[in-house]
């Protein structure tokens, strides 16, 4: 299995989770959203980078599943990784896990279209950015 990148923690705030005392569902996609951003710094591409040189991101697709609840207090591990790298689009695959004993919280994917910061048109992936990607990630993503 690809290795996964811890590149974002988060503590669980008590206005993340619900009344049954664990981290509403929804706020995995958060983590989720922090952990893109994160690994986007990793890799030496940060989301401003984006807008400086005219292309965005826009996320067409999420999916999580639930494996354990979070509470609140724990310290929340979130890793990514590359899953699939396409023409015009980017899969993550990212999961969540507890810093004290790596219990499984949460894992899912997310996926990314690259469009025109003008026109908002979906885009080629520019080519530095899929090298920053390539070449910070060990083993290599699948490649559409």
């Amino acid at each position: 299995m690809a290795e996964f990148y811890d590149v974002f923690e988060n503590r669980v705030r008590f206005a993340e989770t619900d009344m049954q005392g664990v981290v509403f569902y929804g706020n995995y996609v958060t983590f989720q959203d922090e952990t893109f951003n994160a690994f986007l710094r990793e890799i030496g591409y940060g989301y401003d980078t984006f807008a400086d040189k005219g292309w965005d991101v826009h996320v067409v697709h999420v999916d999580v599943d639930y494996h354990a609840p979070a509470k609140f207090d724990d310290v929340v591990v979130n890793a990514m990784r590359v899953a699939e790298l396409g023409t015009k689009s980017i899969t993550f695959a990212y999961r969540a896990r507890k810093k004290a004993d790596d219990t499984l919280f949460a894992s899912g994917h997310v996926t990314h279209v690259a469009v025109s910061a003008q026109t908002g048109e979906a885009i080629a992936i520019p080519d530095d950015f899929r090298e920053a990607l390539l070449a910070f990630q060990e083993t290599p993503p699948e490649v559409r």
